[in-house]
């Protein structure tokens, strides 16, 4: 700053310098041209004079001689007269004819105006002007007298060249005199800057360091320079009393924002201003995450606005939503972005082995040696987050970088990924305590599995689907045979854990996508869903009779208790469209099997709904 103020200063000096020489110049060149002129005029009134006092004296052979004389005038390079043809006319015996020289003699002649030009050279500067003897009746003399011409007439005309060159000498001396006037002028401000402005400026840049610095966290005062005023030095101490107040409140406010959202300050040298905004900008976001996610009406919901929030406010490219039920003994993959679960395989077989799970804490990429023996991709870095839903249930996000330096990235934005984490549980176990009221409302309290009322919800929702998809299900309708004897023999204890234990083969024989109903007392129902065929479906039918004939109950004592089912088979839409009437269809081919000797798999017909109504 100091250096560019020296510079403009002494630049603006020379230009001002220059541009007054020249302005000065350009007047003295043009006050010589206009001397030169009147000078010329002076001097073309005494040759008049002389001209007239030779006529009327009759001395006209001394004009020459007269000539020659105004000639040897300083400064007078050249002087000579130019007659009219009209003088020559009137007076042709005159040895004196005095012919136009050049065109510029014959215009003067011609328009009877003064006219002069001026030619200039390095060294020398010359001015000619050429004035007309008009005829005129003035100041004593009447030219009409001798000359028989009209008034006005131009009668003739003297040419004088005159040099000026002593004024472009005095203005070549004048840039001289500027010119050590200049540089006299510059050496006097750097002397005069050095002693009065340079505390201003060294001021200055200390203000500006300052300023930059607090712009980064750095709040710093400033020992003000010697040599300022004392009005300076006071707006020095009012700065550094402002920088100090500022420092501490922005460091109070960074403290208590950073504990109010468990930041811990790390061994870089942070900005409290900037983390301050980071935090507070999180805040307010975090605030709107919080009323969205209240709206929300499912957990899944919950977890695609998370993932977007994962996506655009932090950058991340590469993550899992993994849930893990120590309870169950089961792990579900939520939600995936892009390329990150690689350890997927070791996880389906082992849920438990999943080591943020296990340890409830976070797991990431570490040198040396591998924290997590799953992940199985060595030229990635992985940060998995563990969430605590309930007591048995956990959410771990699996992040995967693809460089060391979004790895450190990640790191710095765990503490805001966490608020985001910590505001979703509540709501992620509301949803959960209704999923699960909503799945108590649906489910047979003694065996667990779905009732009546699920199936006609779910029927709702599935058949369009399956139109859609244009698959088969295949409904089982099984009944227990005998189960009354059962009741009536052993009492209703054993005769729910007859029904528990059906319930048990039924959930281990049939696949996770079929669906397995209580219809009602012993009755039960399967649907089998998008199966190739009928005989794919008496296949599993047949499996689930052997699975119950082969099964044996502890009654008491030793006693054990064996059970047969009858199967009706029915499909959709291969035996009809109605979804009601496939019900129907597999009551009558259960009715069929129970009244052919029980323990069997009827496939419905079309011929036992009359060998039905006949009965």
């Amino acid at each position: 700053m100091r250096k560019n103020i020296t510079l403009y200063t002494i630049v603006m000096i020379i230009m001002l310098s220059v541009t007054i020489s020249i302005f000065s110049l350009y007047n003295l060149r043009k006050t010589g041209i206009k001397s030169a002129i009147h000078n010329a005029q002076s001097i073309s009134e005494v040759v008049k004079s002389g001209l007239t006092a030779h006529m009327i004296n009759g001395n006209m052979q001394e004009v020459d001689t007269f000539i020659n004389s105004a000639s040897n005038i300083k400064n007078v390079e050249q002087l000579w007269l130019v007659r009219s043809k009209y003088v020559n006319e009137q007076f042709p015996t005159s040895h004196l004819k005095n012919p136009p020289r050049d065109e510029f003699d014959k215009e003067v002649l011609q328009t009877g105006k003064m006219k002069y030009s001026i030619e200039e050279e390095i060294t020398s500067t010359t001015v000619r002007v050429t004035i007309p003897y008009n005829a005129v009746a003035e100041k004593g003399i009447d030219c009409l007298k001798c000359h028989q011409v009209k008034q006005g007439t131009t009668l003739g005309a003297v040419s004088i060249v005159l040099d000026i060159s002593t004024i472009k000498e005095i203005g070549i001396e004048s840039i001289y005199v500027i010119t050590v006037l200049i540089l006299t002028t510059i050496i006097l401000f750097i002397l005069v800057s050095k002693r009065l402005i340079n505390p201003y400026l060294r001021l200055f840049d200390k203000f500006k360091l300052n300023i930059n610095q607090a712009t980064h966290g750095r709040f710093k005062g400033i020992v003000p320079p010697i040599g300022l005023s004392a009005e300076m030095i006071n707006i020095t101490e009012d700065y550094n009393n402002l920088i100090q107040s500022f420092k501490d409140t922005a460091i109070d406010i960074d403290k208590k924002l950073k504990g109010f959202v468990g930041f811990k300050n790390s061994t870089k040298n942070r900005n409290p201003l900037k983390d301050s905004k980071e935090i507070i900008d999180n805040l307010s976001n975090l605030y709107q995450f919080k009323k969205q996610i209240e709206l929300d009406n499912t957990k899944e919901e919950i977890y695609n606005r998370l993932a977007e929030v994962l996506k655009n406010k932090f950058n991340l490219k590469n993550f899992t939503f993994i849930e893990i039920d120590t309870k169950k003994y089961k792990m579900s993959k939520m939600l995936e972005r892009g390329e990150s679960f690689y350890c997927k395989d070791a996880l389906l077989t082992n849920p438990e082995s999943c080591r943020a799970a296990r340890t409830k804490s976070d797991v990431m990429s570490v040198d040396f040696h591998n924290s997590c023996p799953h992940f199985n991709c060595g030229d990635k870095f992985y940060y998995c987050f563990n969430v605590d839903i309930t007591q048995n249930l956990y959410l771990i996000i699996n992040c995967v970088c693809d460089t060391k330096k979004e790895l450190e990235e990640l790191k710095d934005k765990t503490i805001f990924i966490k608020s985001y984490l910590k505001e979703s549980i509540p709501s992620i176990e509301v949803k959960l305590l209704m999923n699960a009221l909503q799945e108590s409302a649906f489910r047979d309290g003694l065996t667990g599995l779905y009732n009546r009322k699920f199936l006609e919800e779910y029927t709702k929702k599935m058949l369009p689907q399956v139109k859609r998809d244009g698959t088969k299900i295949a409904l089982l309708m099984l009944d227990m045979d005998h189960f009354k004897s059962v009741n009536d023999e052993y009492g209703h204890d054993i005769g729910d854990k007859v029904l528990r234990e059906l319930a048990r083969i039924l959930n281990e024989t049939v696949r996770e996508s079929d669906i397995i109903i209580r219809y009602g007392g012993e009755e039960f129902m399967i649907l089998l869903m998008g199966v190739n065929s009928a005989d794919d479906a008496l296949s599993v039918a047949r499996k689930i009779g052997d699975r119950v004939r082969e099964n044996e109950i502890d009654v008491y004592a030793g006693t054990k208790l064996r059970k047969t089912v009858s199967i009706g088979l029915s499909m959709y839409p291969e035996d009809s469209t109605s979804f009601e009437t496939i019900i129907k269809n597999a009551d009558i081919a259960l009715y069929k099997a129970k009244n052919s000797g029980r323990d069997r798999v009827i496939r419905f017909e079309e011929e036992l709904v009359s060998s039905v109504d006949l009965f």
